[in-house]
């Protein structure tokens, strides 16, 4: 996949289009057209994976509209990874978030305060108040603590051990590129 920052207008104002449609329908009750938008909305992100066009804004919007839980976090995971690809900290710490509600709602609490800490590290990097906001006083309910003594301090050592592991990961296959480049030439 390219690391396309952008997406595509028409593409988004498709899938903006379809998440107003499938909010209407679940209004209105109406699961025959929130099936059919639901399945229009799937066939967007299969017909665009791994392509210029795939974007994490069609696969979040899509596990948003996911009622079995346990699959949604399964979308926004593969959300999350094309956020990570593109480094949008908006989507990283939207997506995030929506993983940790959903695991709260599952019973799975140290996962949830897992994604919360990435989500907080990763917002405060976007101009989203409220989103911030509402990753602290989440994370902060679930630690036991108040809101103001939550801080990137408090932030478990383990979530930045990982983060710097993933980092020498991604240095490693860089070095690869390099090395299997100037095999080549």
């Amino acid at each position: 996949m390219s690391k396309n920052t952008n997406v595509n207008t028409k593409i988004y104002k498709h899938v903006h289009s379809l998440a107003k449609d499938l909010m209407q329908a679940v209004m209105r009750k109406n699961q025959a057209k929130f099936d059919e938008y639901y399945a229009e909305l799937q066939q967007i992100c299969d017909d665009n994976e791994d392509t210029d066009k795939d974007h994490p804004v069609q696969w979040e919007t899509l596990a948003d509209f996911t009622d079995d839980l346990e699959l949604a976090i399964t979308i926004y995971e593969k959300a999350f990874v094309k956020a990570q690809a593109i480094n949008s900290k908006d989507f990283l710490s939207s997506i995030s978030f929506a993983i940790a509600s959903l695991q709260v709602e599952l019973g799975d609490k140290p996962s949830a305060i897992a994604h919360l800490e990435q989500a907080m590290i990763n917002s405060n990097k976007i101009a989203d108040k409220d989103l911030k906001a509402e990753i602290q006083e989440l994370l902060a309910e679930l630690k036991g603590v108040a809101v103001e003594d939550l801080t990137l301090a408090s932030i478990t050592e383990a979530t930045l051990e990982t983060e710097a592991a993933e980092e020498i990961e991604e240095v490693k296959e860089v070095k690869k590129l390099k090395a299997w480049k100037d095999i080549q030439s």
